[in-house]
């Protein structure tokens, strides 16, 4: 076997996991030890290595067993099956294979992972042990608080290895509570030559499950290619990769998106059920009892929706070693990733009228039935369409030099700078929402019995359905949504080897991290409408029925559900709407953004870390280090100052805004974060891991943002808000590891671990409670035409407080004219239009303003187990991990109303992966699993209400065939059972989202050269 130039000073897991790496394609015919085997050799010098041939879905566990075998602390990976060739199409679908990991699926797939019940935004990732920064915006609108990666951006052919650090070392940048991920990429001196290409054809059945108008292409491709190659007698590397991925795929989600409004059962205001009539005559099956927690729905929504894709990845690498003890590494990563969407729905909108209900036992009460009466029927049945346009680019430019100094000091520094921006590809802004309707609607009501919510309106006499020709426009937003993050890092790190297994690692670093995150948007509330239904084309509108597109879903085909709807012709009817108003203005996203965050981080660190071996009957392997880290935070907020509210439309009340203004804080922060590891090889094949150290999190972007902001919309009780705090303090944990690992075969083990994580500092949620003692805060000393003399003379007149129509016509039509009262019209309903403007001598809004604080100390625990067997020479293998996590402190409690201390993402997971490879075929079967967990704190109400997603297990299954030493075809299947996903309020009927995707099939074929 070819021997590789590698320096002979470095660790021992760094240069097991280069020989892993470094085997060419064709490796079948080097002589090699069975990978998982070690020689004597190894057990007298730490530093001489068994060679390990990586082959296929055994060489790829092996790679990965080794790594977890003999490193420091604990640490889980993957290692490439061959160079270019990932065991997932995506890097987050491959982590998910590790124990203690979960993911996060955005547009069903991978996307953002969890580690040990710790969220996304807490674990680190590295590239090429680099910092990598993150961007992105939910849906291409608002603010963007997340830190967290976003691993769809990136392609796997390009991936040597994904190492997960699960315990801290002093020589990893901090900021990774659950895991400290690092994503490594080949380099051309410490791999054999390699050529190749690939070419994949990409079937996604969610894609024909979509209306004609939203569909892509059957069919989509992906090609990849590698070249790694050594020039001037292996002194000089040259390693270019790159890809494109096209997939068009889309979903159908039934959704109750503005979330639910929880009561107390007891409460004699807005949180009553609302009924007609005099007591005892109430609608009402199962009444919650007066100390029950009861939730209404805002709204019902049912969308279909059509996704593209496209993401190129490449990466250049040049390293050059001047002379055998300096290696240089310059290399240049690029990553975009383009997507459009395109959406059509159906939706209601509840105002909390007369009703008739049915509901389940409490002491969590939820809607079985639930009813809203509407007579006459000429209420909205709404029509919205969106399309989303946005890209993704990553860019990382870094530069290495590795010094040998001697043969006991080893230098190495490291410089890079990289960049993650998220900003609109499209001229109309990153998102766009047309507003439709037709008013034919009478009584709603909704069946939340099963697992999908089915809806029945009742429709006006004669009238069979919606037609193109009762629709209009009635509302619309166009948003602008940008984010970026800028990293310059250096790190300085350096070894001294004492003797034979000692050494002390030192370091240091500095790390400049500038992100951006703004929003602006373009909204306007036309109820109403623009123009009438005869100011529109009916063939802008096309009629279809949604029940067709839920088919996993029981009751979509429900005789009770009224799915007929218009999809329409976005671009012509936004032309239109424009054309009626005369203000084209009117729609398209702002230039200018009305939220704009911008936070500069600067962190220096230090570390020094011993390490040495006592040999007694059992070698004791020892490491250990401490870290001093100082963040210095300055955060400014260009925020939106409110100077007045006015009352559009029956539903909502707006915000006026004057001129933004920026506004800025600072904060900072330093700690000592020690570590311990210590490894005991009980026998050769048995190793007790024990394991301490201290790690941050850092608060995301908008919990640090110098300012407040309220939201636009007000409701008729009370707006809501945001304020950030830059002088947070970053979460601080204390984690404890104990794991027993045996190796007691060739490339099979089982092992146990134990693990702990005390958390401090950490970030919840608090609403600011103003002086009187009401549930909001009163900012900027806003009036409310709630409450006031005109509403309370309408009251009078004869309306009722739940209904806010009545109490508008009646303003409008006794006080027109009058200060602050301005009637422009009537619209089809004979309902005014128009508005009403807050008066002095009205009641102050009240808004609950949700801040981020340092609340509570908690702790979480668990178990994780593991099993990898070979049987024999057979082909057949196994791989199953479980994981188990609980924490009772940091859970959501369903019987309290308010902000909460909680941790996102606490679940059970489990994986099981079954291969068969021999000869010219490779099969693997790999089901994932993770139980139902929390998700989020708010659930889009405005107020904290928490959001479940229901248990997952997803079945892929991949078949490959070597029809020579050249070419391969690879059979892919992803989602075979079709699963579905749904995310739930306080209890299992109060449906928040219901996703259909469906399965994906891949054929592709590799060529080597």
């Amino acid at each position: 076997m070819k021997q590789l130039r590698v320096a002979p000073k470095r660790t021992l897991l760094t240069s097991a996991l280069l020989l892993a790496l470094s085997q060419p394609l064709y490796a079948q015919t080097a002589p090699a030890a069975e990978a998982g085997q070690r020689t004597a050799s190894a057990d007298e010098d730490a530093r001489t290595l068994d060679a390990v041939v990586v082959q296929g879905i055994r060489g790829s566990l092996t790679g990965s067993m080794n790594l977890k075998r003999d490193s420091q602390g604990v640490v889980d990976g993957i290692v490439a099956e061959e160079i270019g060739k990932f065991p997932d199409t995506n890097l987050a679908e491959s982590l998910q294979r590790i124990s203690g990991v979960s993911i996060d699926r955005t547009l069903g797939e991978g996307s953002k992972v969890t580690v040990r019940g710790i969220g996304p935004d807490y674990n680190m990732v590295l590239l090429n042990g680099r910092q990598m920064p993150t961007s992105g915006n939910a849906n291409g609108a608002g603010v963007s608080n997340s830190r967290a990666f976003d691993f769809a951006n990136l392609a796997s052919e390009a991936i040597s290895s994904v190492e997960v650090y699960k315990t801290s070392r002093a020589d990893v940048p901090p900021g990774g509570i659950g895991a400290t991920i690092n994503i490594r990429t080949a380099r051309p001196l410490e791999s054999e030559p390699v050529i190749n290409v690939g070419l994949k054809a990409v079937h996604d059945t969610s894609n024909g499950n979509l209306p004609k108008s939203l569909q892509g292409h059957d069919i989509t491709p992906e090609i990849s290619g590698i070249f790694s190659q050594r020039y001037a007698d292996g002194t000089f590397g040259v390693a270019l990769t790159g890809s494109y991925q096209e997939r068009d795929f889309g979903f159908s989600q039934a959704a109750v998106p503005n979330g639910w409004r929880p009561f107390r059962g007891d409460e004699n205001n807005w949180g009553t059920i609302p009924q007609p009539g005099t007591p005892g005559s109430e609608n009402i099956t199962n009444r919650p009892g007066p100390t029950d927690i009861y939730s209404v729905p805002q709204n019902l929504n049912y969308s279909v929706n059509g996704v593209q894709r496209q993401r190129t990845n490449g990466q250049l690498t040049l390293q050059w070693a001047p002379a055998d003890n300096i290696t240089t590494t310059l290399d240049y990563t690029y990553a975009e990733n383009k997507i459009q969407q395109q959406r059509n729905e159906l939706s209601v909108w509840f105002n909390f009228g007369p009703s008739v209900t049915s509901w389940t036992d409490g002491p969590v009460a939820a809607p079985i039935y639930y009813s809203e009466i509407i007579n006459p029927a000429t209420s909205d049945i709404s029509m919205g369409g969106m399309r989303l346009a946005n890209v993704n680019k990553n860019e990382s430019l870094g530069f290495n030099v590795d010094w040998q100094v001697s043969d006991a000091l080893d230098l190495q520094l490291d410089y890079h700078s990289s960049s993650a921006e998220t900003k609109p590809d499209s001229p109309w802004g990153s998102a766009g929402v047309l507003g439709a309707a037709a008013f034919v609607r009478g009584t709603t009501s909704v069946d939340f019995s099963n697992s999908f919510p089915v809806v029945n309106i009742a429709l006006p006499p004669g009238v069979a359905g919606v037609d193109p020709s009762q629709a209009l426009v009635t509302g619309s937003v166009f948003q602008n949504a940008y984010s970026k993050s800028e990293i310059d890092q250096t790190q300085l790190k350096g070894r001294w080897e004492f003797g034979e297994y000692s050494g002390l690692d030192f370091g240091a670093s500095y790390t400049d991290v500038d992100n951006r995150t703004a929003y602006g948007f373009m909204q306007r509330d036309t109820w109403g409408g623009v123009g009438t239904p005869a100011d529109y084309d009916d063939d802008i509108w096309f009629a279809d029925s949604m029940g067709q597109y839920f088919d996993q879903f029981g009751g979509h085909n429900s005789s009770n559900f009224t799915d007929r709807f218009l999809l329409f012709d976005f671009d012509r009817l936004r032309n239109r709407a424009a054309e009626l108003t005369g203000r084209p203005d009117w729609y398209r996203a702002p230039d200018e953004f009305s939220r704009d965050l911008r936070t500069n981080e600067k962190s220096s660190g230090a570390y020094l870390q011993y390490t040495t071996k006592f040999d007694w009957e059992m070698p004791l392997n020892v490491a250990v280090g401490v870290r001093y880290e100082k963040t210095e935070v300055t955060s400014s907020a260009l925020v939106p100052v409110a100077t007045g509210i006015t009352w559009q439309s029956a539903n909502e009340l707006n915000l006026i805004f004057a001129d933004p203004a920026f506004a800025t804080l600072k904060g900072d922060y330093d700690y000592w974060l020690p570590n311990l590891d210590l490894n005991l090889e009980i026998t050769d094949a048995v190793i007790l891991r024990g394991s301490y150290s201290q790690t941050i999190g850092r608060p995301g972007w908008a919990d640090i943002q110098g300012g407040r902001t309220l939201d636009q919309i007000v409701r008729v009780d009370g707006g809501t808000g945001t304020q950030g705090d830059p002088t947070l303090k970053p979460l601080v944990s204390d984690n404890f590891d104990l794991s027993l690992e045996w190796y007691y075969g060739e490339s099979s083990y089982v092992s146990a671990g134990w693990f702990r994580k005390d958390i401090k500092n950490y970030i919840g949620t608090t609403q600011i409670i103003d002086v009187g003692g009401s549930d909001g805060a009163t900012p900027f000393n806003l009036h409310t035409p709630v409450g006031g003399a005109y509403w309370n003379a309408a009251l009078a007149g004869g309306c009722i407080q739940a209904d806010v129509t009545c109490i508008r016509n009646y303003i409008f039509a006794n006080f027109n004219g009058q200060p602050g009262v301005t009637a422009t019209g009537q619209d089809a309903n004979g309902n005014f239009t128009g508005t009403i403007n807050g008066l002095a001598s009205d009641p102050l809004a009240s808004f609950r303003i949700t801040s981020p604080a340092n609340r509570e100390d908690s702790s979480l625990d668990g178990w994780e187990f593991n099993i990898q067997h070979m049987f024999g020479q057979s082909g057949f293998g196994v791989s199953a991990n479980y994981t188990i996590v609980d924490s009772p402190d940091l859970s959501y409690d369903n019987y309290v109303i308010g902000g909460q201390f909680a941790l996102v993402g606490l679940s059970d997971s489990a994986n099981l992966v079954l291969f068969y490879e021999k000869d010219a075929w490779q099969i693997r079967t790999a089901y994932n699993w993770r139980d139902q967990f929390l998700s989020a704190v708010f659930d889009g109400s405005g107020i904290p209400n928490p959001q479940y997603v229901d248990d997952y297990g997803q079945l892929d299954i991949s078949i490959g065939y070597k029809i020579n030493d050249q070419m391969t075809v690879q059979f892919e299947g992803l989602n075979l059972t079709d699963e579905t996903m749904r995310i739930f309020g306080r209890h299992e009927n109060e449906v928040l989202y219901a996703t259909q995707y469906g399965p994906r099939y891949v054929l592709g074929f590799r060529y080597n050269f």
